[in-house]
């Protein structure tokens, strides 16, 4: 089914102020944002919890590791694309970010402890294992980390399920960073 990708004048009230935040905020009114504002509480809570994510513990390197290990795992290229743009941004070395991309094992060993987490939680729907949270924490992350884990999981589960229902066209700002599941082919 296609859904609209609304700019701030077709979009309905409720959600044209948060799309003139999120255009001052990019430059640009992402397509996927432009899609929740049909649902102007879909719109709000994405964007709010973007704002939140970036309270959490983990670095901006670790916040993209988990966005695009979630966005992996539920074959999701628009947020891949759009992750990816943001990783380059933050410096995420090419390494860790080809990995990533293609669902591999990550060369830092710390990375890869929260790559292979973040996937467990979301393919498991959060039944992970105490032994497996153990190995999480044994790696240096937290029991907040965990927390945050889920949080960035809900994010995740909003945006692609999204993408997946409205096949939300890549950017021309994420188009350099396009993916699609058959890079999983060699994985």
């Amino acid at each position: 089914m296609k859904f609209t990708v609304h700019t701030i004048e077709t979009a309905p009230p409720a959600a044209q102020a948060d799309l003139q935040a999120a255009r001052k905020a990019n430059g640009f009114i992402p397509n996927l944002l432009g899609i929740m504002a049909e649902a102007s509480i879909a719109l709000k809570a994405y964007m709010e919890m973007s704002e939140l994510l970036g309270k959490s513990g983990f670095t901006p390197v670790e916040r993209q590791v988990m966005m695009i290990a979630g966005s992996v795992t539920n074959e999701c290229g628009y947020c891949i694309a759009a992750h990816s743009t943001l990783a380059v941004k933050v410096r995420m070395p090419p390494p860790v970010l080809a990995a990533l991309r293609d669902g591999n094992t990550l060369p830092d060993a710390k990375l890869e402890a929260l790559r292979s987490f973040v996937s467990e939680v979301v393919s498991t729907r959060g039944r992970v294992s105490d032994a497996r949270i153990q190995s999480f924490l044994d790696a240096g992350y937290t029991r907040a980390n965990v927390l945050e884990v889920v949080f960035g999981a809900a994010m995740k589960t909003l945006s692609n399920y999204t993408n997946h229902m409205a096949e939300t066209p890549v950017d021309a700002a994420f188009a350099p960073q396009t993916w699609t599941a058959n890079a999983l082919a060699g994985a």
